[in-house]
């Protein structure tokens, strides 16, 4: 009689072999379906024609990403496009956001399609210093704001979302029901149906704009996105430790964006807390140049005597509303100022070289030095009689902020 432990061992060599001609027989099955052989796993070629949307959310895998692509008839099966994914080493290369595909792509075509960057829907890039609205630059170009911005990478197949209807959204709709903070929900009902009212409520960063969406559901989803980056820093008590609302700190991080040259931030925003706290008016041409149909460096008599509710040469404090999207370098310049007891700045040449005083005669020299450098030429030719200095504004970063200006010659007491 034959050992049972021989039976038993020729049983598990006849169950081995059956396993490996299963798992081979499924294997060319697979194969057979992928490459040939009726190819009812996957389509040919490079699309239909008919454009679908497909979101890439952050930190997505491809297999994550299969379903959503057969669902949209872009790809015919989950299996084939990750194949083809896992086949293509660039495939690791695919960034987050939105991509316009055609429908019945080969899986090899989807993957090319994710990595061809003229596919990729584009992002929104807001700067520290972009405004909302544009800004028309005396003898220069317009400098585009954030609702132009959006509107130019909001376009689908269904059109663009346009600068006309954001700003009708912006003034009409409750900023609560937009994602607003509760600290500036009352400071921007009191601006009323003015369309810049959310000035600084989008944070800088970049953005994927889902073109599907509408003017609101967009401003919604922007400024939702802000308070959260806002309220996760803590920013109210890192406000109440410089003795200021969280919406003023906002507003004064605005002034630095649009007066400080790079590497001085800390420096402007001890001068705004020196100022503040004499007090004595901030007078700072940015704030003049905000409420102005178009800008430049020198800002006139006339304007600096208009009273706005951001002119800090007409008024106490900061402006009633910030002036620009501060950026987290500005809000942490406001919270760590430069030790010193300037109170007056100057940009004195072209290349951007800013002399801070606490001196008014010496500040008035500095300011002679501006003058005779010519960065305080006139396109107007009503030059204002004050100081001012800085970059001209249209060799500035368009989205990047006005020029520098000082804080004026002619301090209130």
């Amino acid at each position: 009689m034959e050992p049972k432990y021989v039976k038993r061992r020729q049983r598990g060599v006849a169950v081995l072999l059956a396993s490996i001609v299963l798992i081979a027989g499924a294997l060319g099955y697979i194969g057979f379906r992928l490459l040939g052989g009726g190819n009812t796993l996957d389509y040919e070629g490079a699309g239909n024609g008919v454009t679908q949307l497909i979101e890439i959310p952050e930190g997505s895998s491809m297999s994550e990403l299969a379903p959503d692509l057969v669902e949209k008839n872009v790809v015919k099966t989950a299996e084939a496009f990750t194949s083809a994914a896992s086949s293509n080493p660039q495939a690791s290369q695919i960034e987050p956001g939105f991509y316009r595909l055609e429908e019945e792509m080969s899986a090899k075509s989807a993957v090319s399609a994710l990595l061809d960057k003229d596919n990729k829907v584009d992002l929104l890039d807001v700067k520290g210093g972009s405004t909302l609205s544009d800004v028309n630059v005396v003898g220069g170009d317009v400098r585009y704001g954030i609702y132009s911005m959006i509107s130019q990478v909001s376009c689908g197949d269904g059109g663009c979302v346009s600068k006309e209807d954001l700003e009708r959204v912006a003034a009409a709709v409750d900023p609560a029901k937009l994602g607003a903070p509760e600290w500036a929900l009352d400071a921007i009902r009191a601006r009323g149906e003015d369309p810049k009212r959310l000035e600084g409520l989008i944070a800088p960063g970049q953005y994927v704009i889902n073109p599907n969406m509408s003017a609101e559901e967009i401003l919604t989803d922007l400024i939702t996105r802000s308070t959260k980056r806002y309220n996760d820093t803590n920013i109210v008590d890192r406000a109440k430790a410089i003795n200021l609302s969280p919406y003023q700190l906002l507003s004064a991080a605005s002034l630095i964006e649009r007066e400080a040259p790079a590497g001085e931030f800390n420096k402007v925003a001890r001068v705004i807390l020196n100022r503040l706290a004499e007090p004595m008016r901030l007078e700072f041409d940015s704030t003049v140049n905000y409420g102005l149909p178009d800008v430049e460096l020198a800002t006139t008599d006339e304007a600096r005597a208009e009273v706005t509710p951001w002119n800090t040469y007409a008024k106490e404090g900061l402006p009633d509303t910030p002036i620009a999207s501060p950026s987290e370098e500005a809000i942490l310049a406001m919270e760590n100022p430069a030790e010193g007891n300037w109170k007056f700045f100057v940009t004195v040449d072209q290349q951007g070289t800013t002399v801070f005083t606490d001196n008014y005669d010496d500040h008035l020299a500095r300011v002679d030095d501006a003058i005779n450098s010519g960065i305080l030429n006139s396109q107007r030719g009503n030059p204002a009689q004050g100081a001012a200095g800085g970059t001209p504004l249209d060799e500035q970063d368009p989205a990047a902020g006005e020029a520098p200006a000082p804080a004026a010659e002619n301090p209130a007491p």
